[in-house]
């Protein structure tokens, strides 16, 4: 994605099956769940880079004992810092003889993160401040293990104001920031709602005080108290949380917006937002992992118990297509032949873009995320080009023209050729993730390959998507044309993003989509601002209905515009300017139909139709117009009491 989009987030669990010792003495360290945390959230690293957590919860501490712990970070490199300090501590701890990595009890007793229940979250911000006190997981200490509770997640609540009227209802203070507070202080409600029956209860049954905190432990139905606090949840999220007492959950939204994958072994129970880290840290096949079920909280009580039960009634499946196109890791097994698959669906519009002069064209990628998808094009261009060339040996053979000079100029040339053209600085990127002041340097970011490109040659590259088209036009196609091609020729393996997104993902501001800035300007060309007038009031008389009420009228916007029309605007739109180069440019995107015959099983692609998968999202989206048209930006869902 050559647009610095921020998205997602990343989570990782470990639940320890055996005490500590048993993992001293088949591994060689008490530390290894704490160790395969660590290399959870290092090979998940792609889905946050804003700051990090981690939480640990250690089971059937003494009382007197401290049993839960949480160190977050949000400087740059983070995870590392954190995991340095962590390890340093260890080592000076062990010089001092206060604990020995040869007596896991000790480990246990005395070093914070020698415990069963290991949790960690990567953030990329998409509310709220970018500083320590925004990381996960949030904590509410409570003097009762059976009241304090750590939450984490990767998520967004549509309705996180809606939530918080409720809290305030109920008396309390919420403090306005995060959905992330707003889900915690709701588990935690209904928390102490449990808590305190389950006292009463056992107390008026004659349990005595110090028999008390394991009678709460034991009956304590997490399953019940999440479930009920997720009622009113509007969103796509994938949470967990860990109770004082080591009761444990995870839970997925009812419509599987959001990816969240688990793995169950004789020694650990393990979650992680994505699928391959988990094979990869626990050696594990594919088949072992599985998906946690949409609309399903999994709990494993502090004595082991495990139990998958669904809080939901069945929803339509909608798992976010970004996951497919771009924010997961391109090495699991699945995501690599889709990208694959994506990129070959665009086969039919390249070849026509270049007037099917392959001997005069260039195939690349941009950015690195890009190149599984790079690889499935030039299949598709390979094989296209064989077809072509079986069918005119076929007819040479027919009409007895066929010389070996001449079969010679059929199989060589022609054939697609690839290179690699743009080259992107990773460190550099790391600096301007943020969007203030990143015109300056965004031009440094990318460099090319020299003399490869010919004066006649089509450059083709490929892309994941593109969102708002800034780093097309300010930097990537500046950059391109000092290879002076005639025509340079932009692929995207996402369709036109045409709707913003409430799910977890930064694309909230509709007026700064490119495909969205190209339709406004085909009507107003063409005298057609009633039009976007008459949106604007339709919109305000959505928001006027409740939101299960409502429908997306901001699809009005394209309904008089074809896919190419809207591609031609854009491609005239990031056309840079003020450069020496007269070559033309061509934007080229992915149809829905190929993205969805691409992608195995269902996919959500609200953000290219505006067909949303909760009513959250047709507030948000005709929010979003109405701020637009007002001239005010920022988020357009949630938290705006």
């Amino acid at each position: 994605m050559s647009d610095f989009l921020t998205h997602e987030c990343g989570i990782a669990a470990v639940r320890l099956r055996k005490p500590l010792a048993y993992y001293y003495d088949r591994y060689g360290t008490a530390l290894w769940g704490f160790q395969k945390l660590f290399l959870l959230m290092e090979k998940q690293h792609n889905r946050g880079q804003d700051g990090i957590g981690i939480g640990c919860t250690k089971l059937h501490m003494p009382l007197g004992q401290p049993y839960v712990f949480r160190r977050r970070d949000s400087e740059r490199d983070g995870l590392a810092n954190v995991f340095r300090k962590e390890m340093k501590t260890f080592h000076k701890m062990v010089r001092k003889g206060v604990l020995s990595p040869d007596r896991p009890d000790s480990i246990k007793e005395h070093y914070d993160f020698g415990g069963e229940v290991l949790i960690g979250h990567l953030r990329y911000g998409t509310s709220g401040e970018f500083d320590e006190g925004s990381c996960h997981p949030y904590l509410r200490r409570s003097n009762w293990p059976t009241r304090t509770l750590m939450v984490m997640g990767n998520f967004n609540m549509t309705n996180a104001d809606e939530l918080n009227r409720v809290l305030i209802d109920r008396g309390q203070h919420p403090v306005f920031g995060t959905d992330t507070q707003t889900v915690l202080e709701e588990i935690g409600f209904h928390l102490d709602e449990a808590h305190t029956d389950l006292y009463r209860k056992l107390r008026d049954e004659g349990v005595d005080g110090r028999d008390m905190p394991e009678s709460i432990s034991a009956q304590l139905d997490l399953a019940r108290i999440v479930g009920e606090s997720a009622r009113a949840w509007d969103g796509g999220y994938s949470i967990c949380g860990v109770v004082g007492n080591g009761d444990m959950f995870v839970m997925r939204d009812p419509r599987g917006i959001r990816p969240c994958h688990m793995l169950v072994t004789e020694d650990v129970i393990a979650f992680a937002s994505e699928r391959v880290p988990l094979m990869t840290v626990f050696e594990a096949d594919a088949s072992q992992v599985k998906a946690v079920d949409p609309g399903s909280i999994i709990t494993i009580k502090a004595d082991g118990t495990f139990s998958d039960v669904p809080f939901s009634p069945p929803q339509r499946y909608t798992p976010c297509s970004f996951e497919k196109i771009y924010f997961s890791r391109g090495n699991d097994p699945q995501i690599y032949r889709e990208r694959k698959a994506m990129g070959a669906s665009l086969v039919s519009q390249v070849v026509e873009a270049i007037d099917g002069s392959f001997d005069k064209a260039v195939f690349s990628f941009i950015p690195n995320t890009a190149e599984t998808a790079y690889y499935g094009l030039m299949d598709g261009l390979r094989l296209y080009r064989r077809q072509e060339v079986r069918s005119s040996i076929l007819a040479a053979q027919a009409a007895g023209t066929l010389t070996a000079e001449a079969l010679d100029d059929l199989i060589l040339r022609n054939w697609p050729r690839g290179e690699k053209i743009a080259h992107k600085d990773i460190k550099m990127r790391t600096f301007i993730a943020q969007e203030k002041g990143r015109d300056q340097l965004v031009s440094h970011v990318y460099d090319i390959s020299y003399g490869v490109v010919r004066p006649d040659d089509a450059l083709v590259m490929l892309d994941d998507s593109i969102v708002r088209g800034t780093t097309l036009k300010k930097s990537i196609l500046k950059i391109l044309a000092r290879t002076q091609p005639r025509k340079i020729v932009v692929c995207s393996t996402a369709p036109q993003i045409r709707y913003p997104d409430c799910y977890g993902i930064d694309m909230s501001e509709l007026g700064k989509f490119i495909a969205f800035q190209a339709a406004v300007a085909l009507h107003r060309r063409a005298g057609r601002q009633g039009l976007l007038d008459r949106i604007y009031e339709e919109c305000r008389s959505e928001l006027a209905k409740p939101a299960s009420q409502m429908v997306n009228r901001v699809q009005g916007v394209y309904e008089a515009f074809s896919d190419d029309d809207i591609s031609e605007e854009i491609s005239r739109m990031v056309a840079p300017e003020d450069i020496d180069w007269d070559g033309e440019v061509q934007v080229i995107f992915q149809t829905i139909e190929n993205l969805r015959a691409s992608i195995k099983g269902p996919c959500g692609d609200w953000y290219f139709t505006g067909n949303y998968p909760t009513a959250g999202g047709y507030s948000m989206v005709n929010s979003a117009y109405v701020r637009w048209y007002d001239g005010v930006g920022g988020r357009s869902y949630g938290l705006q009491l």
